[in-house]
This record gives C-alpha cells, structure tokens and sequence, in this order.
C-alpha cells in the first residue's frame, strides 16, 4: 500500500500512514494521466523520427532548415 509522510515544522514530529481511499484514488489518477501523457509524447516523437527517416534527416539537421 502506498504511505503518506507528514512532517510538522512546529513540533518537529514526522508521521507515516497508509493513503486514505480518497487520496489512493487521486494517486491513481494521476499515475494514470502522466502513464498516458508518456505514451502520447512517446508515439509523437516516433512520428517525428519516422518523417526524418523518410528525408534522410538528422533531428540536428531538420533544426537548422527549419530554425
């Protein structure tokens, strides 16, 4: 299960708990979008790498043509 740390700066006390389900639930979904968002910018630069192939392209070279 995934834990929560909370240090309180006035006390000095540190606690470590287990997530509630509320916070389990945003941890998810935010594992989510940045696992989807990787995937995304993962096929966008593959795409890109394709077109420069098919030109005979470096990524350098496609820089300086077009700025």
């Amino acid at each position: 299960m995934n834990t929560v740390s909370i240090y309180d700066h006035a006390t000095g006390l540190s606690v470590t708990r287990n997530m509630n389900a509320d916070e389990l639930a945003v941890y998810e979904t935010i594992q989510t979008e940045a696992q989807a968002q990787a995937q995304a910018d993962n096929a966008k630069d593959a795409a890109r790498q394709a077109v420069l192939d098919k030109l005979g392209l470096t990524q350098n070279e496609a820089q300086a043509l077009l700025g």
